[in-house]
């Protein structure tokens, strides 16, 4: 059904790209914008990945650094089906989390330090199985079809200014065709386009769901995301607002509503499909609400855990490493790690 609806949102923007160029009335602009747009997008497409981490200040981590986290997404990939990702670390207390790579074999996951302080490890196997599930389902792939189009329509509705009048377009709509094509054309493929990645969002909510084997370890994962995006800015996202859609939550500051011009569904519907899920996958045999996520050959089962004794160090994929605080010195940032002031959890590490 997601599949199908996309394939709808892209046939859209087809389509008001057809419709903007009949006002135009000319190919030639048409046809200079889709190359241009194209030429954009081709670049960002085999660079995106780079550009995205390094805006985000990420840090690369292999199994002697993050032995817990690396174990837990390779066992997910395994499930998934996937070659296995790099792994990133970003040094930023707001939790979140984002999947990037144009393709399944150069695919990466990256992980705030603030997600993985306040979730628990079957709610962080939650999060990077819906990360994953943007990998195996292509979906950079799909945003960036999604981007070339909705960027030669804007392109065509600046033609439609500097060349609407020109007496070889053969348009009929006058200077006022033009500025209704201007305004409405590029605000139209927007919307489309945020559509597409809302759509996108409940396609990987469900795949994740069946790569972990528990919905409701991603429902209540996304709970404390949503929240805890609320209370903390995230620095690099409100800089850059147009990687806003890669996040499994919206990273913006400000409550952005679920509403024409969200690129991320209502966590509260998120959650009700989630749980919906669980109901079916309980009633086929499937353990939507089970024990959840237990990596093999790594972790004793969350219950069987515990305390932390007192003056331990957290047992987080960074912690007791100094590698993590070089390189986030490298990095300029200063702000890894910390619990959030509500909700977290101060002095533990991400699984307990």
């Amino acid at each position: 059904m997601n599949f199908a609806k996309t394939a709808l949102l892209l046939a859209a923007l087809t389509a008001i790209f057809m419709g903007v160029g009949f006002v135009i009335g000319g190919q030639t602009g048409m046809m200079i914008a889709l190359v241009v747009a194209i030429g954009m997008n081709f670049f960002s497409y085999w660079n995106s990945d780079k550009l995205v981490l390094s805006m985000n200040h990420a840090v690369e981590v292999n199994e002697s650094q993050a032995p817990e986290l690396f174990a837990m997404v390779r066992q997910l990939a395994q499930r998934a089906q996937l070659p296995m990702p790099k792994v990133y670390l970003i040094h930023e207390d707001q939790p979140n989390a984002f999947a990037t790579g144009r393709n399944p074999e150069n695919a990466a996951v990256a992980a705030t330090t603030g997600l993985l302080n306040l979730l628990s490890r079957d709610e962080v196997a939650g999060v990077m199985a819906h990360e994953l599930a943007h990998v195996k389902n292509r979906d950079t792939l799909i945003m960036t079809i999604t981007a070339t189009i909705a960027g030669a329509i804007s392109m065509l509705a600046n033609f439609a200014f500097f060349f609407g009048g020109n007496r070889d377009s053969n348009n009929h709509f006058g200077w006022i065709g033009m500025l209704v094509t201007m305004i409405v054309a590029p605000l139209a493929a927007m919307l489309v386009q945020m559509a597409v990645s809302r759509t996108r969002e409940y396609a990987a909510d469900r795949m994740g769901a069946e790569i972990c084997g528990n919905p409701m370890s991603l429902a209540s994962a996304l709970a404390k995301l949503q929240a805890g995006a609320q209370r903390l800015q995230n620095e690099p996202a409100e800089a850059n607002p147009a990687m806003a859609h890669m996040f499994i939550v919206n990273p913006l500051s400000g409550a952005r509503m679920d509403n024409l011009f969200s690129t991320h569904p209502a966590t509260e519907n998120r959650i009700a499909a989630l749980r919906q899920l669980a109901g079916e996958m309980g009633a086929r045999g499937g353990g939507g609400g089970g024990a959840g996520f237990a990596p093999s050959g790594g972790f004793a089962p969350r219950a069987a855990r515990g305390a932390m004794p007192a003056g331990a160090r957290p047992s987080g994929p960074w912690g007791g490493g100094r590698h993590l605080e070089n390189n986030r010195g490298q990095n300029g940032r200063g702000r890894g790690g910390t619990v959030p002031p509500s909700g977290g959890r101060s002095g533990r590490g991400p699984w307990g």
